[in-house]
């Protein structure tokens, strides 16, 4: 396959994955799939992440999604034992 193929593939994984999590954050439910409401918040956070309190935000984030996913996970497993 061709370095391009390889890349096109993994920059499409990439964004099927971020669509993924944009679902599973229930954001698209909650704007009634209104992609003006979505690019806004995502430019909110951008703007968020560029400020002086972008560090300490990125922080937060990553704490609270690394609990989200840990949880998933948790509930996941207690729902294979039984």
């Amino acid at each position: 396959m061709r370095t391009w193929q390889v890349e096109r593939r993994q920059r499409t994984r990439q964004l099927i994955e971020l669509g993924g999590l944009v679902v599973k954050a229930g954001i698209v439910d909650l704007s009634n799939d209104d992609r003006t409401v979505i690019y806004g918040a995502l430019l909110r956070i951008a703007a968020k992440l560029q400020s002086h309190e972008g560090e300490h935000a990125r922080d937060l984030w990553a704490a609270k999604g690394r609990q989200a996913f840990d949880a998933e996970r948790h509930e996941k497993q207690q729902s294979q034992q039984m």
